[in-house]
């Protein structure tokens, strides 16, 4: 199952999933400070694209997920928002012609689903190039921890949730598939009341350590980074932070 088949399947309870996180704030803060457009890789149904056009900024947004661009636009639509999103892959996205972007986000650990080296600095290289003069590239991603890893390996950790008024049991479980390569396949299942299987999905995320990040943009276009714990500009210090990046 590819990740954009995974992310179809989960759309319907994507929202309810992740309601709230931290990171929102933090690119709409970067956004406001541009005075250009605004590109974000992996919109999905819209939970931080749909703030960024509430706050005024002009906002492209891109996915592999037809179905989640979908929830997107009709979310849009409902709060009378007009939208600019297509569905592409960040390594081979090619902005409109003429338009160059001043801050090109990838929240949400995106940027993990590129499986191999490759596809890495082919996104980095997409994503630079779309960028104009003095433009920024913002990405997250966490801190591979074994510790961390090791506290819930196999295991399924489960959540209730209420979509147009039904209950629904949603549970995901992280493996190593791939020990040489770092790949964990995250497993997806969605229970309605009655406990049967409304959702069954899977997709997989390379573990990118912060020195290996450090390699890719020494080997990408981008002249200078930095890597912040979080997303209030503190020093990265511990595995429970979030990595997140900066780029010119």
């Amino acid at each position: 199952m590819t990740a954009a088949d995974s992310f179809d399947s989960i759309t319907p309870f994507y929202d309810a999933v992740h309601q709230q996180q931290a990171d929102i704030e933090f690119y709409r803060d970067l956004a406001l400070e541009c005075d250009g457009p605004v590109l974000e890789v992996g919109c999905g149904t819209g939970r931080i694209y749909l703030e960024l056009r509430r706050a005024g900024v002009d906002v492209t947004g891109i996915d592999v997920s037809a179905d989640s661009l979908d929830a997107l636009r009709d979310k849009a639509a409902q709060d009378d928002l007009a939208v600019d999103v297509r569905q592409a892959d960040m390594r081979t996205f090619d902005p409109e012609p003429g338009r160059e972007y001043d801050l090109v986000i990838v929240p949400f650990r995106t940027f993990l689903y590129l499986e191999t080296v490759d596809d890495r600095l082919a996104a980095l290289e997409s994503l630079y190039s779309a960028l104009g003069p003095d433009g920024r590239l913002a990405l997250n991603a966490f801190v591979p921890d074994p510790e961390i890893v090791a506290e819930h390996y196999g295991e399924w950790r489960a959540r209730e949730l209420e979509v147009d008024g039904e209950r629904y049991t949603h549970r995901t479980r992280s493996t190593v598939v791939d020990a040489v390569e770092q790949r964990v396949r995250v497993q997806t299942e969605v229970l309605d009341a009655d406990e049967s299987l409304v959702v069954d999905s899977s997709h997989e995320l390379s573990l990118v350590s912060k020195a290996e990040f450090e390699l890719l943009f020494r080997l990408s276009p981008f002249a200078s980074w930095d890597v912040f714990g979080d997303f209030e500009f503190d020093p990265l210090e511990t595995a429970t932070q979030e990595m997140v990046w900066i780029a010119e």
